[in-house]
């Protein structure tokens, strides 16, 4: 029996992120059902061949322009494509050509809409100028258009109604799969984490005693670490702790930002992470206050490890929260909205009986489901 040749459409492969964590498992996935997958990547070694099923194909088109290193990557693909028939083209980027797409990065133009409420007036007047902007919607709406996308995959109904309001996309096209998560994996570190959790305090000296509010996002400016600190800053009870991962380029915008709002004793800054596991473990609540966020990873990650969930209207996740597991702040840039759902989860700190309620709300989403959801429809298209 012939194998089935699937293209797997990914720029940034070998970068860590959520969506080369899907790339990385749908392509092993697609190989389990017997598939030859060539992965079209701009930042994996030249031509080289993983296994005997597994092929990956380097297009070197780095630019000192962004919008160009895009338009030439997504071209070079088309062409090679054109030379090598597949049987299956599976884009996880935004690209012109493919068969299938999972829209992982979202709406683009939505995307802009939310910054266009947060963004000065100066920078909104770029929007419509900027040659990155520009490209990135020329490509949406032509990958979101194609006569060959035979399937269309999102991450959540919130990308699904952004797409249907704003491109020509037949919506029997679109599957909504949510993100998976690593349930099973994360069995032995939620079991401990009430051992891990004084051990790990006592290590970067925090206060156990206290609700420990977790903040996991790069970039904090998007991921709205201002207006969490904001409504912290409201709370009359201070008796909490916020544990902040990741990584800012204006570091010190945040720390002026605490010293003004008088939280210097209830904020550390833990920079990037490699593992966010013990942050999780020692948790009360993980808060997502997303400006755009199509399906923000740590919100299955944070309800696997038994952490209950804030987060805003404009994350895709929220939908995936049950009325025990979460709340979603209802005006993310009225602070006394972000004030009550910081007071909603302080009036649920964890517990081992919440936890494991919490962490069983997402066993469905173990990612060998949510894998299987995605490629079985692609094998029979």
């Amino acid at each position: 029996m012939t194998k089935r040749k699937v293209a797997l459409i990914k720029r940034r492969f070998g970068k860590f992120g959520g969506l080369e964590k899907y790339a990385s498992r749908l392509t092993q996935a697609f190989s389990e059902q017997g598939c030859e997958i060539h992965i079209l990547t701009a930042d994996a070694p030249s031509a080289q061949k993983l296994s005997s099923s597994i092929f990956i194909h380097k297009f070197p088109v780095d630019s000192f322009l962004s919008y160009r290193t895009l338009d030439l990557f997504d071209k070079a693909t088309t062409r090679w494509l054109e030379k090598n028939p597949m049987d299956i083209v599976f884009g996880l980027d935004r690209s012109r050509y493919q068969t299938h797409l999972r829209a992982g990065n979202g709406v683009h133009a939505s995307f802009l809409d939310m910054r266009r409420k947060t963004d000065s007036f100066l920078k909104q007047a770029t929007y419509s100028i900027n040659p990155l902007h520009k490209m990135i919607l020329e490509i949406e709406k032509k990958g979101f258009e194609g006569k060959e996308l035979k399937r269309l995959f999102t991450n959540s109904h919130l990308v699904e109604n952004q797409i249907l309001e704003r491109y020509n996309v037949d919506p029997k096209k679109i599957t909504v799969v949510h993100n998976g998560v690593e349930w099973k994996e994360f069995s032995h570190p939620f079991s401990t984490w009430l051992e891990a959790k004084a051990k790990i305090a006592g290590m970067s000296k925090i206060d156990p005693s206290q609700f420990q509010f977790l903040f996991i996002g790069n970039g904090y400016e998007r991921k709205g670490l201002s207006y969490l600190l904001k409504g912290l800053s409201l709370l009359k009870e201070k008796e909490f702790h916020l544990s902040v991962v990741g990584k800012e380029k204006n570091i010190s915008k945040y720390h002026a930002l605490v010293t003004q709002l008088g939280l210097q004793n209830n904020v550390t800054f833990f920079g990037p992470q490699k593992d966010s596991t013990p942050f999780y473990q020692l948790a009360d609540a993980l808060v997502i206050p997303s400006i755009y966020d199509p399906f923000a990873n740590v919100t299955v990650e944070g309800l696997a490890m038994g952490v209950f969930v804030i987060t805003s209207a404009f994350n895709g996740g929220k939908e995936v929260l049950t009325n025990f597991s979460g709340t979603t702040i209802e005006s993310l840039f009225d602070p006394l909205s972000m004030k009550y759902a910081l007071e909603v989860a302080m009036l649920n700190p964890k517990t081992w009986l919440r936890s494991q309620n919490i962490r069983d709300s997402v066993q469905y989403l173990d990612f060998s489901n949510q894998l299987e959801a995605i490629v079985q429809p692609c094998l029979h298209d």
